[in-house]
């Protein structure tokens, strides 16, 4: 499978040098095993059903086994020992009125355009689909894009997959083009992790493809601060400098990100790269991840040691993608909010003070702004309490 599909890179007579370090990454047991020590045999037996890839730039950020890169990219049998789990939890293919587009919101679709990735995440969604060859036929293309013509309700259209920017610069044009022929879509979206796993990507020559059809959005993919190296940054640089405003979407993940202190140094370093962190995801239903899954009590404690105690631009929103096709609910702590009735609301702060806000009365009186918090959690009457 990751023949034919290096076979269609490396025919191109413009061979870059992203692709001959594609090219260069880790995808057969035995290698993985001659470079990490791994059980060779285990490995095999877990890549029939999920693919592997490790590229030269994550296989460099690997520390010592077990560590959170490790975590994310070398094949576990924990894989092959999820036997409740659904194929395709978010249910995506019901909501496929063509081949490779989903349509769930009312507003927005998802457009899948490769089932290629630089790296093959282990708690991946769609580990029912990466790893096969092909792109979105230009046939495919055609039916997507009279789709968008007949839906004029759709504004937005997300690039997945897979992952877009593994498509060749004209194929990558080829689908912005005809999508910027759409007068009511409005935005373009890609999400993506190339720019965190394979840098060498991120061409002069594929920013100025994307500065032709903006406004284009990008959401990229980062779960611990180690990622984060030099290269990477500057990848990141060089879209934000084409003005490619950069989002970041993070899973949480059992073992790797769990953890207040390294996912505030993540969305640190993550602003400090210009992303702006967007999605706290809790992890899929996804059958072969469910060891990654950790508690939602766990994203509601991160979520709360961030919000106050570092910038608002650091604090993702904690979302479920809801099982049978729900979408997006988004999560915050519950204790924000205590009380609520026709004369105000009763709130705590992040340092577990309580306020009181006045719902707005029907009087000509102009209303007094917020004071200080209330005498009793039941009452929304004016004080303030240290110790809720």
């Amino acid at each position: 499978m990751l023949t034919d599909f290096f076979s269609i890179l490396l025919k191109e007579n413009d061979m870059e040098a992203w692709r001959r370090i594609l090219a260069d990454s880790i995808v057969k047991p035995k290698d993985l095993a001659a470079r990490l020590g791994v059980d060779a045999k285990e490995i095999e037996a877990i890549v029939g059903d999920y693919p592997m890839r490790i590229t030269p730039t994550v296989m460099a950020t690997i520390k010592e086994k077990g560590d959170a890169i490790w975590k994310q990219v070398v094949p576990d049998i924990a894989e092959m020992e999820d036997f409740e789990a659904e194929d395709d939890p978010l249910e995506e293919d019901l909501m496929s009125p063509v081949p490779h587009l989903v349509h769930r919101y009312p507003d927005r679709v998802l457009l899948m355009v490769t089932n290629q990735c630089p790296i093959y995440c282990r708690f991946c969604t769609r580990k029912r689909l990466v790893g096969k060859p092909g792109f979105l036929k230009k046939g495919e293309l055609d039916q997507a894009i009279a789709y968008l013509r007949e839906h004029t309700e759709v504004r937005d259209v997300i690039l997945s997959g897979g992952d877009p920017l593994l498509l060749p610069d004209h194929l990558l044009e080829r689908i912005l083009k005809a999508l910027r022929t759409i007068p009511h879509l409005e935005l373009i979206r890609l999400g993506s992790r190339v720019p965190g796993t394979l840098p060498e990507r991120i061409t002069p020559e594929l920013c100025a493809i994307v500065k032709k059809y903006h406004p284009v959005y990008m959401n990229l993919h980062f779960n611990h601060p180690d990622e984060l190296t030099p290269e990477v940054k500057a990848a990141c640089g060089m879209l934000a400098d084409a003005g490619v405003p950069l989002g970041a979407q993070t899973v949480l993940l059992k073992g790797v990100n769990d953890d207040p202190d390294i996912m505030r140094r993540l969305m640190h370093q993550l602003l400090l790269a210009r992303i702006k962190p967007y999605y706290l995801y809790q992890a899929d239903l996804t059958k072969g991840t469910n060891h990654f899954r950790t508690t939602v009590e766990t994203g509601l404690n991160i979520i709360k040691s961030l919000q106050g105690h570092t910038s608002g631009m650091a604090v993702p929103h904690f979302v479920i993608d809801a099982p049978g096709g729900g979408g997006k609910i988004p999560l915050l702590p519950g204790d924000y909010m205590v009380h609520m009735d026709a004369a105000g609301v009763l709130l705590k702060n992040y340092e577990n003070k309580a306020f009181h806000y006045p719902q707005p009365q029907q009087s000509s009186a102009r209303e007094l702004p917020m004071v200080s918090a209330a005498p009793a959690l039941g009452s929304c009457s004016n004080g303030e309490h240290d110790d809720l």
